[in-house]
Formats: C-alpha cells, structure tokens, sequence
C-alpha cells in the first residue's frame, strides 16, 4: 500500500508537502516491520508513531497551526505540535485497533480518504484530491485481495501507514480552512472506531490493565459474536462510516444528496441484520 500510494502521490501530488508526507509515512512503514516480524513492546510502538509523527511536525511542517473560532486563532509552537502529535498517534493506533476483521481497516480508510476527497473538492483543493485519490486507489487495490477469505494482511506495518496517511492528509487539508471545519469530515467518518477506541482505553484501565492489553471485545468482534459474518461486519462498518462521513460533508453543501445517501445506507444496514435474523431463525 504504501508503494502503490507512494508511486502515484511522487508523479501526481502538487502539493508542497508530499516529499515530507512520504518520508516520514516511510519512517513508521519500515519500522512497524519489525513489529510484524518478530514483535515489539507497545513501549517501542509507541515511540515509532510519535518519532514518525515528530519528523512530519516539526521537520516538514505539516501540523495544525491554527483554529477557527471562526475568525483565525494561531496556536503557539508548542501547543501546535502537541495537538498534532496526538491527532497523528491517535489515528494510528485507532486504525489499528479496528484491523480485527478481514477488509475492515483499508475498507474504512477508503472511504474517509474519499470524504477528504469529496471536501477537497468544494474546498478548490485539487493537491488534497489527487492525495486523497491516490490513498483510496491503494486501499482498494489491497482490499481486493484483503476481502473475506483474505489471501494477504496488512498487520501494524499497514495499519498505522494508514493510520498516519489518513491524520497527515487530514493536517495538511487545513491550510486554507478552519481547522475544525477542516477536520470536522474525518473525525466524524472515524466516529466508530474512534469510539470504540476510546472505550477500549477506558475498559482496560477500569479493570487495572495497561491500555496496550489485547482483547476480543471490540465491536467488530461482538458483532461477530452476535451472528454477523466477517464480510457482513466489514459492511456494517463501511456503511456506518459512510454515514457519519456523509454527516461531516455536510457543512459543505449538497445536504440532499447526503440525506439520500444516508437514507440509503441505513437501509443496507437494516438488510444486513436482516439477514443475520433470517439464519438464527432457521437455525
């Protein structure tokens, strides 16, 4: 995945930008390796994202610089970096909680790239659309062979990669907006698995354990344990972020046609459960 975005994003990209995304992007790829060979402590993990995450910061300046109150507040230096720094390592770590399920992760990033896209597009940002292009064509190309029965996986090596492309895409879509406009379309397309993330975290620490605890007991493996299939929960997810990610393109126009999306959509849901319902029945 990230070849394939790597390659596109070096001939298309326009954006300023791009050399400091896919170097630092290589940084966290490259390192997360070792952690799919042989395994790394979450200590060391965690050092990774927030070295990989500092070198796109502060080396190659793609941070979040300032907000939108509405008029422009810009952030100090340090509360600059810090705010990035956990947008990055967040994002990380939440795409790679949700890796549970055959398709789930890059299925999930591909159609928030794509709301990043669609933003873009109403925003006049076509740097941010070829990016954002050039990430979902990743994604769908390992999706193929990532569907349920899948033939290859993308362990913490792809999951973080996109994790990081994602939060970095994201970043570097705020420097002709309000930040929290800008950030509003993937925060809300990631509301499940942020979710989902932040009760993990909770979970764990009310039970005295260390946040980097594995469990089964995220939501795609209830949903899993509820009757769905591994290809019915990746699409109950998809169409759970399609929703929300349609809730954050919204503050950009074109209300109607989301409304009918979504409308759409929670009836794929509905079809969905529907069908989990049938099999218990006859069972």
């Amino acid at each position: 995945m990230y070849i394939g975005f790597g390659l596109a994003a070096a001939f298309f990209s326009t954006n300023p930008k791009t050399e400091g995304l896919l170097l630092s992007a290589a940084v966290v790829t490259t390192l997360m390796v070792l952690d799919d060979r042989g395994g790394l402590p979450p200590a060391v993990k965690l050092a990774i994202q927030i070295v990989a995450s500092l070198l796109a910061v502060i080396v190659f300046g793609i941070g979040i610089n300032f907000v939108g109150l509405p008029g422009l507040i810009h952030l100090a230096p340090a509360v600059s970096v810090a705010l990035t720094l956990l947008w990055f390592v967040g994002l990380q770590n939440t795409i790679n909680l949700i890796d549970g399920v055959d398709g789930l992760a890059a299925g999930v990033v591909a159609i928030v790239a794509a709301a990043i896209l669609l933003a873009a597009i109403n925003l006049s940002r076509p740097d941010i659309v070829v990016l954002a292009g050039c990430l979902i064509g990743a994604c769908i190309g390992f999706l193929i062979f990532n569907w349920h029965p899948a033939r290859i996986f993308m362990g913490d090596t792809g999951s973080n990669f996109l994790g990081f492309t994602i939060a970095a895409l994201s970043v570097l879509s705020t420097a002709k907006v309000a930040v929290v406009f800008s950030l509003l379309v993937p925060i809300l397309a990631l509301t499940i698995p942020i979710l989902d993330t932040g009760w993990a975290i909770l979970r764990r620490r009310v039970r005295g354990q260390s946040i980097a605890t594995p469990d089964a007991e995220h939501l795609h493996h209830r949903l899993l344990d509820y009757g769905l299939s591994p290809r019915e929960t990746a699409l109950v997810f998809y169409f759970g972020t399609a929703i929300f990610a349609a809730l954050g393109l919204a503050i950009y126009g074109h209300k109607k046609v989301l409304l009918g999306a979504i409308v759409l959509l929670v009836l794929g849901i509905v079809v969905i459960m529907g069908r989990r319902f049938q099999r218990t029945s006859r069972g």
